[in-house]
């Protein structure tokens, strides 16, 4: 009897800020290592989830919203989400079941006509609409691009998502499994905590304050009885900014700390300690020293 062949490959998730993307990748590995927001460009970085099956290995890419970019930061977010189109083996092209085609969904894929991975459109929040209006939106985007498949899904309940992991599944190539069947994802632990500090930034602050927030993890250390002392600074443009996250007697940096602590000590799966510092760094999203400092570029 033939040996069966290993598949494996690179999987990259695009389409523009607050499609379901993050939502779908937690959804799909069974746990959260990605943050969410219902905040557009929650997402900065490309992020990459590790899904084992019997046979396969599939590396989900998580991308930034492609949008108009206009600072120096979202023109990076864009250009991550652009550069993994490249050299991954599928691409996933994430829009939502409850809107009409968007110009920038319009620009993505006249982008995706120079990719040479195949392409899978994937519509997501079918929870949100009815079967009738289902059917049409995915004869709508099929006139617009030969895409490989179209796959319905709801991120949020799970619907679909086995189907779609089958499709991708199907067209990964023969290959090795890129990493330990026993992780998740190749980011560090100090970027997954500055990311859980991040979201807990964006659900509980309002209008401009969550755009202008990045978190560096300073200090990280392991004590002797297992606790894990953890020192974080949250680097916002201006003093109002400042003001708002500290809040009225310190109580909104109170409650993002321990809301980030939690999450934290879910993923460490120990007790931890957490301080948080509150810094004005003057225009960082538009300076390209602090921009590299802060993880960008």
């Amino acid at each position: 009897m033939a040996e069966q062949q290993f598949h494996s490959g690179f999987v990259s998730i695009i389409g523009r800020p607050n499609v379901g993307k993050s939502t779908l990748l937690n959804r799909i590995l069974g746990d959260k290592i990605v943050i969410t927001s219902d905040k557009p460009q929650t997402t900065r970085n490309r992020i990459q989830g590790i899904h084992n099956l019997p046979g396969c290995q599939i590396v989900f890419i998580d991308t930034p919203g492609i949008h108009r970019a206009k600072s120096r930061l979202n023109k990076y977010m864009v250009d991550v989400a652009l550069s993994s189109i490249k050299e991954v083996d599928v691409i996933l092209f994430l829009v939502e079941a409850d809107t009409k085609p968007a110009n920038q969904e319009e620009t993505i894929l006249n982008t995706l006509a120079n990719a040479d991975a195949p392409v899978v459109l994937v519509i997501n929040k079918t929870d949100l609409v009815a079967k009738e209006s289902l059917l049409e939106k995915m004869a709508a985007y099929s006139s617009l691009y030969p895409f490989r498949a179209v796959v319905p899904v709801s991120a949020l309940t799970g619907d679909g998502t086995d189907k779609l992991v089958q499709v991708v599944r199907e067209l990964l190539p023969e290959g090795p499994a890129y990493f330990p069947d026993d992780i998740l994802t190749d980011v560090p632990e100090r970027f997954v905590v500055a990311e859980i500090i991040r979201e807990k930034v964006f659900r509980l602050t309002h209008d401009e304050v969550p755009y202008s927030v990045a978190v560096v993890v300073e200090s990280f250390k392991e004590r002797p009885d297992g606790l894990v002392a953890i020192s974080a600074v949250i680097n916002v443009e201006r003093d109002s900014q400042k003001g708002i996250i500290i809040g009225r007697k310190g109580e909104m940096l109170k409650k993002i700390g321990i809301q980030a602590r939690g999450e934290i000590e879910q993923l460490l799966d120990t007790k931890v300690f957490l301080e948080l510092f509150v810094r004005v760094s003057r225009e960082w999203s538009e300076n390209k020293q602090m921009l590299k400092e802060f993880g960008y570029e």
